[in-house]
């Protein structure tokens, strides 16, 4: 067995593991019933909003030290942040131990990154979408499971919500104990690299495998901000960024709140589905991720993509609509699902598409960025729309905010697609459909010529009066 492999079958054992958090589509029917003493209006208010708060504060750090430290220990950590949830989900009863959960699930979430950019130090290049695949499968896998066992549990009343929380303690130790198998990683993308022969960093400082040293931590940085200045000075690279920040903030409110949701809708259900709704939602996830790759990453021009994207989020928020506003609570499970799915379809392109014009190692750097903004978006929506400091919305209330904000973040795009593609001359759109090659890869020369290709094209759009009435 290659040792790629080796590494791919570690990785998938602790994403499977992972995974399994049966407890999960049924948590806030937990903290809500009898065990603890929580009010609705305490856990939508109080509680729910410390996880945004938290992962935000973390994600950066968690970033930089991930890499630095070299993947291994916050993977582990990733899995004692999990133990530690679950142990006060199960031993604990006040406020402040929930509020003390939810920013350690801060923790636990921020720490994927490096589960995600473990394999990149790791794995060689050529085997890097096998192991991704493959891991992405593995996720998949434990999450159908978890989802389908918990609501069978359920169904037929062979545990009750706060004994779910102990198979996914079991899970959360297991997968920490499997992590110890992954091996160390003598490298990193930044803080103690490998240095190739001809590659673009090739001109910051010679010691960069000094481990620890100023120069090396100099070097880290500037490689970063060299990484970072490549990406988002690609047109593309911001264009579908900004498609997968504005999507990803509304997507991880709806997430977060919508169990409080059903539980307003019907308090008390003959059965909850909600295990089943997540299985139902992972599967349709899953087939549409698929055909979203196959259909429109790199096979439709860029306005037929951007188009579609903007008539699917006008549809997300219109199926947030129903959701919120049904009184049927298998009305507002359709609606979410409905939603999801098309919240998987258009990230996954998006995100296909902000690959397609990065270099490799700057793909973790990337979408951390763009997680970290969207989570800066989701920070201020949740005080101005959640938190006793903003209005302190009913969760209805809060929901039909949501579905304005995908209406009128579709509606604009629309407009502004279409105005946009408009103003630029016949040709264009050809050329914008082509992979820009890296600028840290062109000659100064052409480097020049692109830009000036570029202002042409931004002269040309800022003289539509649509594009003027959008700034």
């Amino acid at each position: 067995m290659q040792e790629w492999h080796k590494i791919s079958l570690i990785l998938c054992g602790f994403g499977f593991l992972r995974d399994i958090r049966p407890s999960e589509p049924f948590v806030t029917e937990y903290i809500l019933g009898p065990w603890r003493n929580v009010t609705e209006q305490e856990l939508n208010q109080d509680v729910y909003p410390v996880s945004t708060y938290g992962y935000l504060a973390q994600l950066i750090l968690v970033f930089l030290i991930t890499d630095f430290l070299r993947y291994k220990p916050l993977i582990i950590l990733m899995g004692c942040c999990g133990i530690i949830i679950w142990s006060l989900l199960l031993w604990t009863t006040s406020i402040l131990a929930l509020q003390i959960l939810e920013f350690f699930y801060g923790t636990y979430m921020a720490t994927e990154v490096a589960y995600y950019t473990y394999m990149y130090a790791k794995v060689d290049k050529a085997n890097y979408i096998k192991v991704t695949s493959y891991t992405r499968v593995a996720m998949l896998i434990g999450k159908l499971i978890a989802s389908i066992s918990g609501q069978a549990l359920i169904y037929f009343s062979l545990m009750d919500y706060r004994d779910l929380n102990y198979i996914t303690l079991a899970a959360q130790i297991l997968a920490t104990a499997w992590a110890f198998f992954l091996p160390g990683s003598k490298t990193s993308l930044y803080f103690h690299r490998k240095r190739e022969t001809g590659s673009m960093e090739d001109g910051l400082n010679e010691d960069q495998n000094a481990v620890g040293t100023t120069d090396n931590i100099k070097g880290a940085f500037q490689l970063l901000w060299l990484h970072f200045r490549n990406a988002y000075t690609n047109s593309m690279v911001l264009q579908w960024s900004l498609w997968y920040i504005v999507n990803l903030c509304g997507y991880l409110q709806v997430v977060n709140y919508i169990q409080v949701l059903w539980k307003v809708i019907d308090s008390s259900p003959l059965v909850v589905w909600n295990g089943a709704v997540d299985a139902i939602l992972t599967l349709l996830g899953a087939g549409l991720s698929l055909a979203a790759g196959y259909i429109f990453t790199g096979k439709t021009n860029v306005r037929a993509s951007l188009l579609t994207l903007a008539i699917l989020t006008i549809i997300e928020g219109l199926c947030l609509l129903l959701t919120s506003q049904t009184t049927v609570l298998y009305w507002s499970y359709a609606g979410y699902i409905c939603f999801g799915a098309l919240f998987t379809f258009t990230v996954t392109v998006s995100s296909s598409e902000v690959s397609r014009h990065l270099q490799e190692e700057s793909y973790g750097l990337v979408f951390g960025f763009n997680t970290f903004i969207a989570l800066i978006m989701q920070t201020i929506l949740t005080v101005i729309v959640v938190s006793k400091d903003g209005f302190a919305l009913g969760v209805i209330a809060q929901f039909t905010v949501y579905t304005f904000y995908f209406l009128v973040v579709g509606i604009c795009k629309l407009v502004e697609e279409r105005g946009l593609w408009g103003a630029i001359p016949h040709g264009v759109h050809q050329y914008q459909n082509i992979a820009v090659p890296q600028t840290g890869d062109l000659p100064r020369k052409s480097q020049r010529y692109q830009g000036e290709r570029l202002n042409k094209y931004i002269i040309t759009v800022s003289r539509n009066p649509l594009w003027r009435i959008m700034l």
